[in-house]
């Protein structure tokens, strides 16, 4: 297998994967916990229209400006949602299904006279984790850090403000690395998964989850030449059923 894979580019690939399943996995966690699953999706798409705004007004694609552009976005949704949380948190569902189809909506029209519009949306929706460097990954391993530790030290006495905030700044880094697709089913698939496990053990097992799910669905790309993001949602999900039917089997014995 080694002389079948590249792993100049299988590396960082992977190493793409294990930073961002960092910060997703425990940050999906909380959103199934308050009951808000399409905040992903919603902030993801969000991140990606201060992107597409970005490239619309030819900034860089590797330049702070876009960088400050999609982080700008999603933290003014994101902090929008936290106000909204407290004054009107029945309809906090609905609210961000509504804030998810204007911002793909925006982004559709914002690309409508763009001749790779739909390269550019491909891209945000399925990512290029394949083509990530190890200069590239670096300092979002390093955000990725910090995002954590302060989300640990500062939500007991934040709350939901922290946590709008720091699933704000890791959304809208993870986008740019593996797609709004990937985004979704890292935050959602192992946290739903683990449901069933005990909660000392549900952390671990959720990492657990998506560590195998990145290896196996990059391992299957490279060697099958299939796309790498639309391979690894496929893989994470056929192995949180695998640990789904593992949970009930043990749960029957016992």
């Amino acid at each position: 297998m080694s002389e079948l894979v590249d792993w100049t580019i299988v590396g960082p690939a992977m190493f793409a994967g294990l930073i961002v399943l960092s910060t997703h996995v425990p940050l999906g966690q909380e959103v199934l916990k308050r009951g808000i699953i399409f905040i992903d999706l919603a902030i993801a798409q969000v991140a990606g229209l201060g992107v597409i705004a970005a490239h619309t007004m030819d900034w860089d694609p590797e330049g702070m400006q876009v960088q400050v552009a999609a982080v700008s976005a999603a933290l003014i949704v994101a902090i929008g949602l936290n106000w909204t949380e407290k004054r009107w948190p029945r309809i906090q569902e609905p609210l961000i299904g509504i804030v998810f189809i204007l911002a793909a909506t925006g982004g559709i029209l914002l690309l409508a006279g763009n001749p790779h519009g739909s390269e550019h949306l491909k891209e945000l929706l399925v990512g290029q984790i394949l083509w990530q460097t190890w200069s590239s990954l670096l300092p979002i391993a390093a955000l990725y850090a910090v995002v954590l530790l302060l989300w640990n030290a500062l939500r007991a006495r934040l709350g939901a403000l922290i946590f709008y905030v720091a699933f704000a700044v890791v959304v809208t880094a993870s986008v740019q690395i593996v797609g709004i697709y990937l985004v979704f089913a890292s935050l959602i698939i192992p946290a739903l998964a683990t449901t069933g496990i005990r909660k000392g053990n549900r952390l671990a097992a959720g990492y657990l989850i998506g560590v195998v799910s990145y290896f196996t669905g990059i391992a299957t790309s490279v060697l099958l030449d299939l796309p790498t993001g639309a391979v690894i949602v496929w893989s994470m999900a056929l192995v949180a059923l695998l640990v789904g039917f593992f949970i009930s089997d043990k749960r029957a014995a016992g």
